[in-house]
């Protein structure tokens, strides 16, 4: 389990774009789990969409990234403190199923699939109350920073 002040050793972002409030569970090498609480006042909803609220499917994804590069940061037993930062490169086969709303958790799950010369596949999927919301591979690509 890491908590945020752990989390935000092992990713650059703060807020409003830190986007995983705590991992549950991670294997290194393997698979990585974490949540975003999704709140009201996160300062996307004033825009996307103001009279019906959703989290931007973007932002989802980002999400979804930045539980990854945890799992490449804890693999390889490094943080960006020692110089390095992950970057979304790509991402592929993204399907969202339902819209994420104020209220909602979203568990996220992250297994690599590929890593070489510091360019990391992964299939990812993000869910609510056990329905899944969205899926994807996502490619990172691991940068002095």
């Amino acid at each position: 389990m890491m908590y945020i002040d752990e989390i935000q050793e092992y990713l650059p972002h703060r807020y409003p774009f830190l986007l995983v409030d705590r991992v549950t569970d991670i294997e290194k090498g393997e698979f990585i789990k974490g949540f975003k609480n999704i709140s009201l006042n996160e300062p996307y909803f004033a825009g996307h969409f103001p009279n019906n609220p959703i989290m931007p499917g973007v932002l989802i994804l980002e999400a979804m990234a930045q539980l990854s590069g945890i799992l490449v940061f804890m693999t390889g037993g490094r943080k960006p403190s020692d110089g390095l930062v992950q970057y979304l490169a790509g991402s592929s086969k993204v399907r969202f199923k339902r819209p994420v709303v104020p209220g909602d958790r979203l568990l996220m799950e992250s297994r690599i699939l590929t890593g070489k010369r510091g360019i990391w596949k992964f299939e990812c999927r993000a869910l609510v109350d056990d329905e899944v919301v969205c899926v994807a591979e996502i490619l990172t690509a691991e940068r002095e920073g």
